[in-house]
């Protein structure tokens, strides 16, 4: 057994439809996060897990996609339905603390220090949970520069990708927000990988079992369709999508119950005027007028 890993098996076709799912989840859920922050209505725990989750799916089914590229050759690869369901809870736990420090704290410095870290780790702690999934007749070793380069990336991108979509309200704000958190994602992924090596067992038995397509594919379906329902949830809502011409905080502002006066235009009389907005002295010279009794006249 050679044990050579390539990790495109089917091209570019696996990388770009992974980074489209970690841009999709991660942009999907900044947005529900920004808008807890710039809007009162709205039930908010219920829209910061909402964000939560999106982010944390779309970061797993970009792991879980990149890996159906993963082949090591001449050696039978399965995957641990245990591990991989719990790597999926790691990333939607722990990406959702980061969110809800951000959520409740404001977009503040501190905040967004405690809150890019975690959800980087969140990042990094589903990859390396979903690496531990695979069953092979061999073992696996990693290259620990490689892995603290990779945690270094997962960290950093999403402290930047946070700041950058809770600075703005605009929607398009956020999906370059979701760029870049996509690229955290992506990046950690296959600088991971490159520190992967695999050193095969010639006296082990082949691990024998379900193909890695027919594992994943099942178990790719719920989060897919979780982050297409958000997507519903999030186009429908005026203050979700809505840019600068979002409704503000607080109270629409009350106008005033009196006579509100304009400039006639040109060739338009001007209204009759109003008694009750004459000036003092108008009433004061309406006070000298003098009344005759009915029946009495002026001497001539």
């Amino acid at each position: 057994m050679s044990g050579e890993i390539d990790g495109f098996r089917y091209g570019a076709v696996t990388p770009v439809a992974a980074y489209l799912m970690a841009w999709l989840g991660s942009s999907l859920g900044l947005r529900c996060m920004v808008r807890t922050l710039h809007h009162r209505r709205g039930w908010k725990p219920g829209w910061l897990a909402l964000g939560g989750a999106s982010i944390g799916c779309g970061i797993w089914t970009m792991h879980f996609m990149a890996m159906m590229g993963f082949t090591i050759e001449d050696t039978h690869l399965t995957y641990d339905t245990g591990l991989t369901v719990l790597s999926l809870v790691i990333a939607v736990v722990v990406v959702g603390m980061g969110v809800f420090v951000v959520g409740y704290a404001g977009a503040t410095s501190p905040a967004l220090w405690v809150a890019g870290p975690v959800t980087g780790l969140g990042v990094a702690g589903m990859h390396y949970v979903g690496m531990a999934a695979m069953r092979t007749s061999g073992s696996f070793r990693f290259d620990t520069s490689m892995v603290v380069l990779s945690l270094a990336i997962a960290v950093g991108a999403a402290t930047t990708a946070l700041r950058a979509s809770v600075r703005t309200r605009r929607f398009r704000a956020s999906l370059g927000a979701g760029l870049v958190l996509a690229v955290a994602v992506s990046g950690m992924h296959y600088t991971s990988m490159a520190a992967l090596s695999y050193h095969p067992d010639s006296h082990a038995p082949d691990s024998h079992g379900h193909s890695p397509l027919s594992t994943l594919l099942p178990m790719l379906t719920g989060p897919v369709f979780f982050m297409l329902l958000t997507a519903c949830i999030v186009m429908f809502d005026p203050l979700v999508v809505g840019g600068e011409d979002e409704q503000e905080l607080g109270p629409a502002p009350v106008r005033p119950t009196g006579a509100v006066h304009r400039r006639p235009g040109p060739g338009v009389p001007p209204p009759p005027a109003d008694l009750t907005t004459q000036p003092d002295h108008a009433a004061r010279g309406a006070g000298t007028h003098t009344f005759e009794r009915p029946g009495h006249r002026g001497r001539r």
